[in-house]
């Protein structure tokens, strides 16, 4: 089992409403490129996989993470979409001889995910989804989609689902909490499933635990419980 490591143990700082909001959006936004609401929290090997699968629009579709950010160069979504229609037609033509590949299927997904066309992104995932209903990863990415199509309760249900199959799973823990906290303002049900998340996986990087302990505080600093707050600090501090 991997060791726990270390935290810092400068204290985490108060968050008002507009500081969670802005950290959820952020955690949110990152998910664009890959498919994942949640990122940072793949293993690596499985975030290098992700990232070589991500569709190349082009140097500068990145910036999407980032709609503030000045760049004249970025193409529009409607180019975007186009680019990815072109990338997805080779893919369907392999799937007319293997219609159950999960992996090309998931593959579709992606592309469709990171051009913003989340409707279609989930179709894709939920037929991989079908084709391999024992896996949890699938599962996690069909509910981004999901959430970002708008189907809240739809994506609640396929992460209640992938912790059924594996309850340690950190992705989908992450996700889960910031979907109960963007979608239906439920900051005590994302409270447990981070706290979830920090006691079952230990091995958690201090950079991703810091992140996790600050949209806690976030939550319960806008419930007013600044003992609570302490509590997680010190629960933490002491493990």
């Amino acid at each position: 089992m991997a060791k726990e490591p270390t935290m810092a143990s400068a204290a985490i700082p108060a968050l008002n409403a507009t500081h969670i909001c802005g950290l959820a959006i952020i955690c949110l936004g990152i998910g664009l490129a890959t498919g994942y609401i949640s990122p940072g929290f793949l293993p690596p090997d499985a975030a290098a996989k992700t990232a070589a699968k991500a569709p190349r629009l082009s140097a500068s579709a990145g910036s999407l993470a980032n709609p503030h950010a000045p760049n004249p160069h970025a193409p529009t979504l409607q180019q975007m979409q186009l680019a990815a229609d072109q990338q997805v037609s080779p893919l369907r033509e392999k799937l007319k001889t293997h219609p159950s590949d999960s992996a090309l299927l998931a593959q579709i997904g992606a592309i469709y995910h990171t051009t913003h066309q989340f409707k279609r992104a989930a179709d894709s995932y939920q037929k991989a989804v079908q084709a391999d209903p024992q896996n949890v990863a699938l599962r996690t990415r069909w509910s981004a989609s999901l959430y970002r199509s708008g189907d809240v309760d739809g994506a609640l249900t396929q992460l209640n689902q992938a912790l059924t199959l594996s309850p340690r799973d950190a992705n989908a823990l992450f996700d889960l909490g910031m979907i109960k906290l963007q979608g239906k303002g439920d900051g005590k049900g994302a409270l447990v499933a981070w706290q979830q998340l920090l006691k079952s996986n230990p091995q958690l990087s201090p950079d991703r635990k810091t992140t996790v302990l600050k949209l806690m505080a976030g939550v319960l600093t806008t419930q007013g419980d600044q003992q609570g707050i302490e509590r997680a600090r010190n629960n933490d501090q002491h493990k």
